[in-house]
């Protein structure tokens, strides 16, 4: 199983970045949560297999259609929690 943090840059909140987020993590069987964070960026927690986790990653490079995504972040989490399923958080 593959777990990481991606932060997106730009223009990515007030666009439905976290929603068409959401349904992509539930269309390639992932869990975690998507989130706004205050300093306008969009940070997702996604869990799942190799290569789900990387399609959602790459999927992060565009996002939402009316999003204009400058940057993606990724790092490993090593934290040893578990979600479920892919929801939508306030952090």
């Amino acid at each position: 199983m593959k777990r990481v943090i991606i932060k997106i840059t730009g223009k990515v909140q007030g666009v439905s970045f976290r929603q068409k987020t959401l349904l992509q993590a539930t269309t390639l069987g992932l869990t975690g949560y998507v989130s706004n964070i205050a300093d306008g960026s969009v940070q997702v927690l996604a869990q799942g297999s190799y290569p789900a986790v990387d399609k959602l990653i790459y999927w992060c490079q565009s996002g939402a259609p009316m999003a204009k995504v400058d940057r993606v972040y990724v790092e490993d989490d090593e934290a040893d929690d578990i979600y479920l399923d892919f929801s939508i958080v306030q952090l």
